[in-house]
């Protein structure tokens, strides 16, 4: 074969105007980390313009780039946790660890760059690919090994602090690792539930109850700590101090009644989590959850309209922005029909009719606002998502990110303002008292008339763009990547400087990515 026959790539240096320069300025690159049941940790760049100006072209307001594929696991990943991005003293960090669970009782940890690699410049390190996608790899995400000291699957994983992480199992055992040398310090083993003539389900043996911790929340304090079972209708406190248990709350009847948890429903935390002052928590089920106050005492419960499964929660902190009038954390929940829907419980729920009377405690919350669903042309299941704030922004701009993931491989960033989370302050309307009535009247009369006793929803959100994954997406961690420095860019191009570093590959035509011949 000739030379000339023989298929060749030509590239070029891209080279940057000053408008191009202005463009880089007002980018802000979310590293997204997905588990899936293909066994598979999946990172993704995204870069999102938030300048106001730059933010009117749509076409161009986010851009995907795969940052590493690592095969994890031998069978599906369970859960995700992160690192702190900042150190005590408020330094950022260079790297952070990245850890995953899965059903294979293993925990394997990565080191994951906290610099990013943008198009542009000498700001790119993209590997030439046939397929459409921008690869953009980072030398420095590498696997550090595995922790087995769990011996079923693993099912939530969290790190308090850089020197800490906690993982829990179906073993029923929350097991503290030391990040320094990996050594397990303690063990906390809660007690295997015994079978109530309750089904077994799916995740028991014959004969068996189904056993393991659900998940746990760690108090902002580091000392206390919340987990939920499976086949408990119960919470446990834990003194994180001793390492023993300090008490257990048994989920009422009533309660449980009132979230959608019926004769026949298992009656079990499905999730738990602190908002970010310590003052509450709210315990999920699998159609509805409870939020509760330092005394352990429901403040509200939540049940969406129409009825429909729970899937993650997520507290938003409001108490950071210019507005001295948001004081308070809005909590998120995604549902099963696509939607995520915020709920406040510190608005007002003092009766309008009479003034002295006391506030309400566990009353029905209503949500304030949404964001996708039928309105935004989604129905498929938001499996888990993340909220990330935006440095630098103003109340009138994007303030707020949020990334969803769905289970048929979609990831989707929406854009949420100061001025549509400022909602919190308008009360809810037409709300149905606990006091009115019995248990059972205020179900029918629900489910008979609940478009016309229950406000809909305002829409809230705009979609700023959409990736597709092809994988089963199971959990997801996101953080907000800071800019990379000069001396970054120099160190991985003097590690780098190969035909690929920086340059993009084009034909003699001037077309993207194809090959002469």
């Amino acid at each position: 074969m000739e030379d000339d026959d023989v298929p060749r790539k030509v590239y070029r240096v891209n080279s940057l105007n000053s408008h191009q320069n202005q463009m880089l300025k007002n980018v802000v690159t979310i590293q997204i980390i997905t588990g899936s049941y293909e066994r598979e940790l999946h990172g993704i760049a995204a870069s999102i313009l938030h300048d106001k100006e730059i933010s009117h072209n749509n076409d161009s307001l986010v851009n995907f780039s795969d940052s590493f594929l690592f095969n994890a696991h031998s069978s599906a990943i369970k859960c995700l946790a992160i690192s702190p991005l900042f150190s005590k003293d408020g330094s950022p960090s260079e790297k952070i660890i990245l850890a995953s669970g899965g059903t294979d009782e293993r925990v394997n940890l990565y080191h994951l760059s906290t610099s990013t690699t943008r198009d542009g410049d000498q700001m790119k390190l993209s590997i030439p690919t046939l397929a459409g996608l921008k690869i953009l790899e980072n030398p420095k995400n590498r696997e550090l090994g595995s922790l087995v000291h769990h011996s079923s699957s693993v099912t939530a994983l969290y790190f308090p602090t850089q020197s800490k992480l906690l993982s829990a199992a179906e073993d029923n055992t929350i097991a503290i690792t030391r990040t320094r040398d990996w050594t397990m310090l303690s063990t906390i083993k809660a007690p295997i539930p015994k079978a109530t003539g309750r089904p077994s389900g799916d995740t028991a043996p014959p004969g068996d109850a189904p056993c393991g911790v659900n998940d746990f929340a760690v108090h902002p304090s580091m000392k206390l700590m919340i987990s939920v079972g499976k086949g408990e209708r119960c919470m446990r406190l834990w003194n994180l101090i001793t390492g023993k248990k300090a008490g257990v709350l048994t989920f009422e009847r009533d309660l449980l009644q009132k979230i959608g948890e019926g004769k026949w429903g298992s009656g079990e935390g499905r999730k738990v989590k602190w908002n970010v002052e310590g003052n509450e928590f709210v315990v999920s089920f699998e159609r509805g959850a409870v939020v509760f106050g330092m005394d352990s005492k429901p403040k509200c419960h939540i049940l969406p309209s129409p009825r429909t499964k729970l899937h993650h929660i997520h507290y938003i902190p409001l108490n950071c922005g210019k507005s001295n009038d948001l004081k308070s954390d809005v909590l998120a929940v995604s549902t099963e029909d696509g939607r995520i829907l915020f709920y406040s419980s510190t608005a007002s729920r003092v009766s309008e009719t009479d003034q002295s009377q006391p506030e309400q405690t566990n009353y029905l919350c209503q949500p304030i606002c949404q964001l996708g669903g039928n309105q935004s042309g989604l129905t498929g299941r938001i499996k888990v998502f993340e909220v990330l704030e935006i440095p630098g922004t103003c109340l009138t701009s994007v303030r707020f990110v949020v990334i969803t993931a769905s289970s048929n491989g979609f990831i989707r960033l929406w854009g949420l303002t100061g001025e549509e989370l400022s909602l919190i302050d308008t009360p809810a309307t037409n709300e149905i008292s606990p006091n009115e009535g019995s248990h059972d009247e205020q179900e029918i009369s629900t489910n008979n008339a609940q478009d016309q006793k229950e406000p809909q929803p305002c829409q809230v959100g705009q979609l700023l763009g959409t990736y597709e994954t092809g994988r089963r997406i199971t959990c997801l961690k996101a953080f907000i990547m800071p800019d990379i420095t000069k001396e970054i860019v120099e160190e991985l191009n003097s590690e780098f400087a190969d035909e690929f570093s920086g340059f993009e590959a084009i034909t003699d035509d001037g077309q993207n990515g194809q090959y002469k011949t």
